[in-house]
């Protein structure tokens, strides 16, 4: 396959045209609106008196690469078209509002602060913590109800590695007017949000005895096409495991006879599914990519089972939103969701 070249115009490309370009050929930088949430970042940090040689880069996905002073922030942040795409295949832009960025980058700050001062080498931030050599997982089982880690990224991020653990607590710790000791107050967290405090000020007004600038994976690095990058993401947060639903969707839809006349339950799951995907999503903390599979499984089965409503429509929407997410809160207690770091 010849490889499409970008146009001057690439940005008004239509979703399929602009797959085929590859991540490289994107003319993108860390400017406008990105940079001022960066920059943003750099004014906390400096009001706490942290001296950081913080770098940031364009990658494929926010990351801190070990041992370094970088910071990978995905392509799509630094262009609307792109945000557009992303939302288009993914179904949400990671990061894309003010709010959601400013936390995702308070956490990467969370690992740069960890490198720059070599945190992880002393023994009470591993005993606090855990230690960092742990192996990360393919995937995590949250324990939702856990008051033993802070809660600042969705899927109770903190409990998926002890670094995301200091990171996810540094964040809460940085965020201006958290208020994290009235939060967390009766919380093992506290503890962890007190040493926290505690190893900042140790710091504060000092400079960091590390820099390391190298970027893994910049964006000019990456040679594959925006149509490779998101079957791999896809992938990444689909399912991987057989799905069975017949006794959850009989009971609001049935095959009898006499609801022969009512909407087929695959149109009316169809019709609704936008809706209830966020919804779920914002309660359970799952992709909702991940959520949309499950959907996407459901309505193949009913379809397949020739169901129909049996219940007011309003009665069904409300039912099936909590189905949904007894769903995705199984899914995630299998211990099927995945890190993506």
């Amino acid at each position: 396959m010849v490889r499409a070249s970008l146009p001057a115009d690439w940005a008004t490309s239509a979703d399929e045209t602009l797959l085929d370009f590859r991540l490289a050929d994107l003319p993108l930088s860390v400017e406008g609106t990105l940079a001022e949430r960066v920059e943003l970042l750099r004014s906390e940090l400096r009001s706490r008196g942290l001296e950081v040689p913080l770098h940031v880069y364009l990658s494929d996905e926010w990351f801190t690469p070990d041992g370094g002073t970088t910071m990978a922030i995905p392509f799509y942040l630094a262009h609307p078209r792109l945000e557009r795409l992303e939302n288009s295949q993914m179904y949400e832009v990671e990061g894309g509002e003010h709010e959601w960025c400013m936390r995702i980058l308070r956490h990467e700050a969370g690992h740069v602060i960890d490198n720059a001062f070599k945190l992880r080498r002393r023994r009470q931030r591993r005993e606090v913590f855990g230690s960092p050599s742990v192996p990360y997982p393919d995937s995590y089982t949250p324990k939702p109800y856990s008051k033993s880690f802070v809660l600042h990224l969705d899927a109770w991020y903190a409990q998926s590695h002890p670094d995301e653990d200091f990171a996810e607590t540094f964040a809460v710790w940085l965020t201006p007017n958290s208020e994290w000791r009235q939060r967390y107050a009766g919380w093992p967290a506290l503890k962890k949000l007190e040493y926290m405090d505690s190893l900042m000020r140790s710091i504060a007004g000092h400079r960091a005895p590390l820099e390391n600038g190298e970027e893994i994976d910049p964006l000019r690095s990456l040679r594959k096409t925006l149509r490779q990058h998101y079957k791999n993401k896809r992938r990444h947060y689909g399912l991987d495991r057989p799905n069975f639903y017949d006794r959850d969707l009989r009971r609001l839809f049935s095959a009898a006879p006499e609801f022969a006349d009512r909407p087929t339950a695959a149109q009316f799951l169809s019709r609704i599914k936008v809706p209830v995907r966020r919804v779920v999503a914002s309660w359970t903390g799952i992709y909702q990519y991940t959520i949309e599979r499950v959907i996407e499984d459901m309505i193949i089965r009913s379809r397949e089972l020739r169901l129909r409503l049996a219940v007011p429509e309003e009665q069904a929407r409300q039912e099936f939103t909590v189905l949904l997410t007894v769903q995705a809160m199984n899914y995630l207690h299998s211990g099927g969701h995945r890190l993506y770091l």
